[in-house]
Order: structure tokens, then sequence, then C-alpha cells
């Protein structure tokens, strides 16, 4: 299993872009246990964005983005996810932007890691309307930890534009969340950057950086849901958007009792 692990990192850096606000979500290291699909829709709402088209992309301001996400477990810490992203204003009216598919690994329990470790590599396609980039892979690792009631997860994400771009550099996107947990409710602060290339970190005002103050709901192990207003700290990046996650959690084999 170590071995196979190695490899899947190794082949995953080998590849390595932020899908904008279609999943604005700070992963956990978990992953769906064989059996078990997990069925997330993703919606957030631009209030203030950007008004106009640049570069050929449609803008982002008054635009609803949902995404459809259903995530399939393979094996004990392996799965593979699927996105459908779709994006309406009333302007262009409601378009299918794009899909992905993110296969994702976790360190062993077994292993004893003193933090959740887990990786996944997305890849996919969306459209030229709505991305410079027509074509990209995503690498995020995904490192977290439960301290009692206090949450951190840590995602220092890599994008690479395959098509679309002439430029294939590995952008730095990191995401960071924190969230502390009381009964069935967690309240917290999710990050969102996006520096540009790794080899040419670009000027702030040309960086994309947001803080989102988040709820989380602890209603039913089944279920998932995440949702609060999000903020750009940078001219780049959309002033203001709220967004909502709804998961439902689905076991296909079930085993009954007599």
């Amino acid at each position: 299993m170590k071995i196979y692990f190695i490899f899947f990192v190794l082949l995953s850096f080998i590849k390595a872009s932020a899908q904008d606000n279609y999943e604005i979500q700070v992963y956990g290291s978990s992953t769906q246990t064989k059996g078990s699909a997990m069925f997330e829709l993703h919606s957030n709402y631009t209030f203030t964005g950007e008004k106009n088209i640049v570069d050929n992309v449609r803008p982002s301001n008054h635009a609803l983005h949902e995404t459809l996400e259903i995530t399939q477990g393979i094996t004990s810490n392996f799965e593979i996810g699927f996105y459908f992203f779709t994006n309406y204003t009333s302007r262009f009216g409601y378009k299918y932007v794009g899909s992905h598919i993110r296969p994702r690994i976790r360190v062993p329990d077994k292993w004893n890691w003193p933090v959740g470790v887990s990786l996944s590599t997305e890849i996919g396609f969306q459209s030229r309307f709505y991305s410079e980039e027509t074509w990209s892979i995503e690498i995020r690792p995904i490192i977290d930890k439960q301290f009692n009631k206090v949450y951190i997860s840590f995602n220092p994400t890599l994008g690479i534009a395959l098509k679309g771009t002439s430029d294939h550099t590995p952008s730095f996107e990191p995401n960071l969340k924190t969230s502390y947990s009381f009964n069935k409710f967690g309240i917290g602060l999710e990050y969102y950057g996006d520096t540009g290339p790794i080899d040419k970190i670009s000027p702030l005002n040309e960086e994309n950086h947001a803080l989102f103050a988040v709820a989380d709901l602890y209603i039913d192990p089944e279920w998932e849901i995440n949702f609060g207003p999000g903020w750009g700290l940078t001219q780049a990046a959309d002033a203001l958007v709220f967004k909502i996650i709804v998961g439902r959690r689905i076991t296909w084999n079930k085993v009954h009792h007599q």
C-alpha cells in the first residue's frame, strides 16, 4: 500500500486551476468509505463581481454558480469524484460550463500519522466563455487535524492550464479553514487564494484572495451543510459572494438485520 501511495503522489506532481466560484470548499482529508457515495450541490451567488467581459470570459457579477459533485468510495482510503458545472446570469441564461473527474487517496489509518493527509488530482474542461483555461489539472494535497473542538485544514493547491493559455506554469492556490464546533453547529473562517505562477508571484492587485465566514451544521452524519458569505480581499477577487453546500451520503451496501 505504501508503494501505491508514493506512486500516486509522484504521478500527481507530474501533472498538477481552481474552478473559481464553482466549488468554494476547503477539503478535509477523509475519503468516502467503500460502498458509499456523497451527492453534493455547491451553490453560490456573486452579489458583487466583475461586470465586464474580459478576454472573452463572461462576467461573474450577479451570476449563480451551481455544481453537482458525486463522490464514490472505491476502497477504505480511495475515492473518485465527478463534477458538473453550471452558470446562470440573466444576460446569458442557464449554461453548462464543464466537467471534472477527481481521484483522491488518503494515508491509511494504520500508518498512525499525527495528522490526516490525502491527495487529490482533478482534471477536466470548461467552456471558453467562462474560463481562459479550457483544460486544466489541479493537484490538491490536504492536511487536517481535529484539536478537541477546533478543526484546521490546509490545502496547498497547485493548478496547471493544459489548454487555452500559453503559460503552463503551475499556479499556487492555497486554501485554509479553521472552525470551532459546539453541539451540532460549527462556525469558522475559510481562506481562498491564488498568488499566480510559482516562479513569478503576481503583483498583489492581480492576486486573488477571499475570506469567508462560514457555518457548518452537524444535524446528521449522513448530511453535510456548509454556508456563509465571502469577501474579496484584493481587486482581482469578486467583492461579495454567498455560498451554500448541501451534501447527502448514500450507503449502497447496507447490512439488513432480521
